[in-house]
Parts: structure tokens; C-alpha cells; sequence
């Protein structure tokens, strides 16, 4: 059993790694302010109600926790459009954060540290797959927060003897089967959740940006990987770390793509009614395709995705939008 700080695990992805991390027997506190998740998600850990960048908080609880084996850092803001209007806010929460929380699990003794990263660090990519050498070249800040954090990171690992991984995270999707959480962004920007509200009549048309894009549809083209798939993942990283096993930023995807208009086919299969379609001009910045290698990751760590095939990713997807606990008002 090892002793862990989550920052940010009310959140979607942080709360599915939670989960899987209970489940394994680890022990965890959560860090969260709570801007972005929901109390209910951090259940089966005590949940501390702070922002990730207070040093004063940070300094507080790890005192009165005492030493911690590993920290898993999903705490951040993640819409890229909002990150483009108001960069130094995202530079602050995202970036001035994780220094502070570098230094603070520095100071804890933690012995792995596993990152919440992203392929938003690639930009526009020359080749796909995508390996973890490929250029980075972020087309946001939001990107650029993402690549500054890692290179802390390995710095920090280097000069302090700690291991670590930066997960670089492509289309995160679907919610945890056996429910309870899922995708509840404020506001949501994600092409599932939003394609399956637009058939379900309680959301507008979805928009489809670009219809001339060079692939095999006219639509992009996304690597999406189930949330729990990514739970598993962060798992496998911190106890291979913890072990002695390799350090470095690793790709979490499939290795294969699926359009947007591939997408919007498994959402009317799945909720068995067509989904409202608006197009709209291409995205400055949006690359016409996103695939990972993932291979890199797969033979260090033993993880391959079970649950990222699309139709597993919308239905489970589409439980949680109908579900109960999907209306409930976020905490206050």
C-alpha cells in the first residue's frame, strides 16, 4: 500500500484514477479546490478543499499527513480556448502551481510523481502516430503549460533523485461503467458529451468545424481512450515507479483514429436519433489528425486499453449523461 496526494481527484480523470487507485489498495488524500469537480467523485478518500498552488495549505496538510509515497497531479485548468483569452491566469494555476506543488512533495519525501499531461504539447504534428520524440510545439498556452510542467518535472526528478511519468493524455472519453462519475465539465467543450446532448434534444446542434479536412470524411480525425483506461494507467505508473521503473513522458492513447463524423454515427447508433449538425469554419490551430504511438508506455508498464473501442466509449458515455447522478448541482 502506498500513501498518496491526488490533486485534483474530483475531478473527471482524476476521479476515475481515484477509483482505480482505492481499488488497488493505496491510500489517498485529495487536493481539491472544488472550481471544477464534485465532492461526491473524491468518495473513499478525505478530500481537502484547497488550491493546489497555497503553499500554506499544501505545507499544512502533508505536516499533518506526514511523509507521502507519491503524488499524481491532475489539478489544472484545461479549455483551450479560455487559456488563448487569458493566458497568465492559466500560466498561474497551471504552471506557478505545480512548482509549488513540486517543491512541497519534494519536501514530503515522495519517491514518484505521475502528471496529468497532454498531447496539446505536439500542436500541429508532422507525422502520426505520434511518437513521445516528435517536436513540441504547443498552438496554445494551454499546451505550452503543459510542456513547461514537464520540463520541471524531469529537472526537478534529476536534481532530487525521485522518479516520474508525464502522462500525455490524447481524447479522454467516456465514464466509469459502474457509474456514479463521469464527464461533468463547466463549461463542456468535448465532442462526446456534447454530440450525445445535441441527440438527446438538452443541447444545442453540435458544431462540426471544417467539413474539408484531409482525411478519409472531410472531419477530423481524434485518438479517443476511455477515462478508465486511463485510471489503469495512471496505476500501472505509479507502482512501476515506485518499483524503480523508467521515468519519462509516455503517450496514453489506442493508436487509432476515428473522425468526427464517426463519432456523431456511434452517438445516433447509441441514443437512436440523429444528431443536429451545424458547420462551422475550421479552428485556427486545430491539426487535421491526432494519433498516438502508445507503444512506448505499453512495453514499460504492461497497460493496454480494454474499454477504448468507440462504441464501448459512447455507450458509457451515454449511461452517465441519462443517469441520476449526472443532474445533481455541482457543489457549491
Amino acid at each position: 500500500m502506498a500513501r498518496l496526494l491526488v490533486t485534483g481527484g474530483a475531478g473527471y480523470v482524476g476521479s476515475h484514477a481515484l477509483r482505480a487507485l482505492l481499488r488497488a489498495g493505496h491510500e489517498a488524500v485529495v487536493l481539491d479546490d472544488l472550481r471544477a469537480g464534485r465532492a461526491a467523485f473524491a468518495a473513499g478518500a478525505e478530500l481537502v478543499r484547497a488550491d493546489v498552488g497555497d503553499p500554506a495549505a499544501l505545507g499544512e496538510l502533508l505536516a499533518r499527513r506526514g511523509p507521502v509515497d507519491g503524488v499524481l497531479h491532475f489539478a489544472a485548468s484545461i479549455e483551450v480556448g479560455a487559456s488563448v483569452e487569458r493566458p497568465l491566469a492559466f500560466y498561474r494555476n497551471n504552471v506557478s502551481a505545480s512548482a509549488t506543488l513540486l517543491e512541497a512533495s519534494v519536501a514530503a519525501g515522495a519517491r514518484a510523481f505521475v502528471f496529468s499531461s497532454s498531447a496539446a504539447v505536439y500542436g500541429s504534428p508532422a507525422r502520426v502516430p505520434i511518437p513521445e520524440d516528435a517536436p513540441l510545439a504547443p498552438l496554445s498556452p494551454y499546451g505550452a503549460s503543459k510542456m513547461m510542467v514537464e520540463r520541471m518535472l524531469a529537472d526537478a526528478a534529476a536534481a532530487h533523485g525521485f522518479g516520474y511519468a508525464a502522462l500525455r493524455y490524447f481524447n479522454a472519453s467516456g465514464a466509469d461503467p459502474g457509474g456514479g462519475i463521469g464527464e461533468c465539465h463547466q463549461p463542456e467543450t468535448h465532442l462526446i458529451p456534447l454530440a450525445l446532448r445535441a441527440a438527446a434534444g438538452t443541447g444545442p446542434a453540435l458544431r462540426l468545424f471544417g467539413s474539408d479536412w484531409p482525411t478519409r470524411d472531410g472531419s477530423c480525425e481524434r485518438d479517443f481512450v476511455h477515462v478508465s483506461d486511463l485510471a489503469e494507467a495512471h496505476v500501472r505508473a505509479l507502482e512501476g515507479l515506485l518499483a524503480g521503473g523508467p521515468s519519462g513522458a509516455f503517450n496514453l492513447g489506442t493508436g487509432a483514429g476515428h473522425t468526427v463524423r464517426e463519432v456523431i454515427a456511434a452517438v445516433e447508433r447509441a441514443v437512436g436519433r440523429p444528431v443536429p449538425l451545424e458547420t462551422a469554419p475550421r479552428r485556427p490551430g486545430d491539426p487535421a489528425v491526432l494519433v498516438a504511438d502508445p507503444s512506448r508506455f505499453q512495453r514499460a508498464y504492461d497497460w493496454s486499453p480494454r474499454l477504448s473501442d468507440l462504441a464501448t466509449i459512447v455507450e458509457t458515455a451515454w449511461q452517465w449523461e441519462r443517469g441520476p447522478a449526472r443532474g445533481r448541482t455541482r457543489d457549491p
